[in-house]
């Protein structure tokens, strides 16, 4: 079984710090959540970027701004940025981080109903246009499945070649609209994947150490952080992503599984 991978997810698009004072808005505290996670033991930091308001942004310049103060801090992290923004945008806004060639970046495979009136559109055409500008700028996208239908999404479109190479899956188990975070879901999602394709997984709120736990023992990979969950414990709020970080750590310590560097990362994503 290969190292565990650990992705820092610092901020999101929607948690504010009235959820949580110690969500990151401006650069300078974008940076010092992803060093600290890195520290901690984090290789891969999905980046979301923010005003200095909180106002969610997917523009070019501003997330260029956070990756060189990322970057700064710890040079050999892989950052991947996220192409779902916020609910509301348009395909072209979101897509702008792409063209500043990150080594990754998440590729959303389906649309979701995320509450209320809020639905996350992602069609098809818009899929395959995120995985063209990918291709276009040689980034890697990560899969992100908010249910098994989108994996199907992902792997037929694969079959068409609109998305090539290594295939690497989130499934993101316990949001509104999509599939829950429990260890049947879990399971049926791991098996509708290629045996030779590589998994992350995201529980969101109280599921998000359940759901690592299992991604752990099952091989997989982890993602924790403030855009998923703020809570260290019931009641408990995470001082830092790198308490969250460190959490999944111990997990992993304690199931056996070591925790990769940023280099192990990207030889078991095949990056390298």
């Amino acid at each position: 079984m290969s190292k565990l991978i650990i992705t820092a997810a610092i901020c999101g698009a929607e948690v504010t710090k009235k959820h949580n004072p110690s969500v990151p808005y401006t650069v300078e505290e974008i940076a010092a959540e992803a060093e600290a996670a890195y520290a901690a033991g984090a290789s891969i930091i999905h980046l979301h970027v923010r005003e200095d308001d909180g106002t969610p942004t997917q523009c070019k310049e501003r997330f260029q701004k956070c990756f060189d103060a990322i970057k700064a801090k710890c040079p050999d992290v892989i950052i991947q940025p996220s192409t779902g923004g916020a609910t509301g945008m348009t395909a072209e806004e979101r897509l702008q981080p792409v063209s500043l060639s990150p080594e990754m970046a998440s590729l959303d495979c389906g649309t979701c109903n995320f509450g209320g009136d809020e639905i996350f559109i992602n069609t098809e055409n818009m899929i395959i246009e995120f995985a063209a500008k990918m291709r276009e700028y040689n980034v890697m996208p990560e899969l992100e499945c908010f249910d098994k239908g989108m994996i199907d999404m992902a792997l037929r479109l694969a079959g068409k070649n609109h998305i090539s190479g290594h295939l690497h899956f989130n499934f993101v188990l316990g949001v509104n609209g999509g599939i829950s975070a429990t260890p049947r879901d879990f399971l049926f999602m791991k098996e509708s994947i290629p045996k030779d394709a590589t998994f992350t997984v995201t529980g969101i709120g109280r599921a998000e150490f359940p759901m690592a736990a299992l991604a752990i023992i099952s091989g997989g990979h982890v993602r924790v952080g403030f855009e998923d969950n703020i809570y260290l414990s019931k009641g408990v709020l995470a001082k830092s992503n790198a308490e969250l970080v460190a959490k999944a750590v111990r997990l992993a310590d304690e199931l056996g599984r070591g925790i990769a560097t940023p280099s192990e990362a990207r030889e078991i994503l095949r990056l390298s």
